[in-house]
C-alpha cells in the first residue's frame, strides 16, 4: 500500500477499485497527479465525485495519461473529437458496452485506458461493474495457466465493413456519431495471458470480442471461451461503482475488464475519452 500526501484514496473492495478524495481535477500539479496515477495502477480503476469539469479540462487531464484514442466506428463532439458522447435516452433498447469487455481488444494496439466522466444520470441504476483481470490469472489453475500461457485470442470489432449491420444502430441516441472505419485494422490476435506493461504482473487478457483461440477448432476453442467468461467475471474479482453527476472514473484496459448496467429507464448522459495503448505482450 502507498503512502500518500497529496490525495486521499479509498480502496472499495478487496478486489480491486479505490475513491479519490481531496482532488479538484480541473487544477491538478504534478505532484498530485503522480499520486494519482500510481493509485491507478495500484488500485487498477480510480473513481473522483463532485467534480466540475468543462470538455476541455476533461481532455487535459486525459492527456496526462497518454496520447487520445480514436474510437474506429463513432465521431467524437464537434468541438472536442477526443470526447465521444454516451447517450442512452429513455426507450433506447441498447446499453452502450452492456457486455464484458475490455475498450478496442480489436485493435492491434488496444487502449491504455478509459475515462468515463458523468453529466447525467439515471435517479437509480446504470452502475458499472469492474473485473480484475490479475485476480482472475492468478485464479487459475497452475495447468490452465501453463496450458494457456502462449495462447493468443483472435479479437473483432463490428464488422459492418463485412455486411453485419452495426450494433451501434440500435442506440437510437448515437446513430448519428457512427462513421466508416475506412482502412482502419479492427481484428487483432492478442495473448491470453498479458504481462502489464508498468507493474509486470501477469493479468487474463479478455473480453467479448475474444471470439476464437489461434490453433484451435472451433469445437476445442468455444468451451474454453465459455470457461474463461465465466471464470474472469466471478464475484470476488469484481466491484461495482454508482454514478453520480460530476462522478469520473478511469480504468486501466491492460487488466480490467467492465460492463455497464441497463437497469433503467430514465435518460444518461455520458463523456467518455479513451487512452491510446501499445502491443500487448
Amino acid at each position: 500500500m502507498n503512502n500518500y500526501q497529496k490525495i486521499t484514496v479509498k480502496p472499495i473492495t478487496g478486489a480491486l477499485g479505490a475513491e479519490i478524495s481531496n482532488v479538484d481535477l480541473s487544477a491538478l500539479e504534478d505532484p498530485t497527479f503522480d499520486e494519482i496515477y500510481t493509485a491507478f495502477l495500484e488500485h487498477q480503476v480510480i473513481f473522483f465525485r463532485d467534480q466540475t469539469l468543462t470538455p476541455g479540462d476533461q481532455v487535459a487531464f486525459a492527456k496526462r495519461f497518454g496520447d487520445i484514442h480514436f474510437h474506429p466506428y463513432l465521431n467524437g463532439m464537434d468541438e472536442h473529437p477526443e470526447i465521444l458522447e454516451i447517450v442512452r435516452e429513455p426507450g433506447d433498447a441498447y446499453t452502450f458496452g452492456s457486455t464484458w469487455h475490455s475498450d478496442q481488444m480489436f485493435n492491434p494496439r488496444p487502449a491504455k485506458a478509459t475515462m468515463l466522466y458523468a453529466k447525467e444520470t439515471p435517479p437509480v441504476g446504470g452502475d458499472t461493474l469492474f473485473a480484475s483481470m490479475y485476480l482472475a490469472h492468478d485464479g487459475l489453475s497452475e495447468g490452465m495457466r501453463r496450458m494457456l500461457s502462449n495462447v493468443k485470442t483472435w479479437n473483432d470489432g463490428d464488422r459492418n465493413r463485412n455486411g453485419r449491420a452495426s450494433r451501434y444502430a440500435n442506440a437510437k441516441s448515437m446513430v448519428g456519431q457512427m462513421r466508416d472505419p475506412g482502412d482502419l485494422v479492427t481484428s487483432a490476435a492478442h495473448p491470453l495471458i498479458r504481462t502489464h506493461p508498468e507493474t509486470g504482473r501477469k493479468g487474463l487478457y479478455f473480453g467479448i470480442h475474444a471470439q476464437a483461440l489461434e490453433g484451435f477448432e472451433d469445437n476445442e476453442a468455444k468451451p474454453l471461451l465459455h470457461y474463461l467468461r465465466d471464470h474472469s467475471t466471478r464475484p470476488e474479482y469484481t466491484c461495482r461503482f454508482r454514478w453520480k453527476p460530476g462522478s469520473l472514473a478511469i480504468w486501466d484496459n491492460r487488466c480490467v475488464q467492465h460492463k455497464a448496467l441497463s437497469d433503467y429507464t430514465e435518460r444518461r448522459h455520458m463523456h467518455r475519452v479513451t487512452i491510446a495503448g501499445d502491443e500487448p505482450f
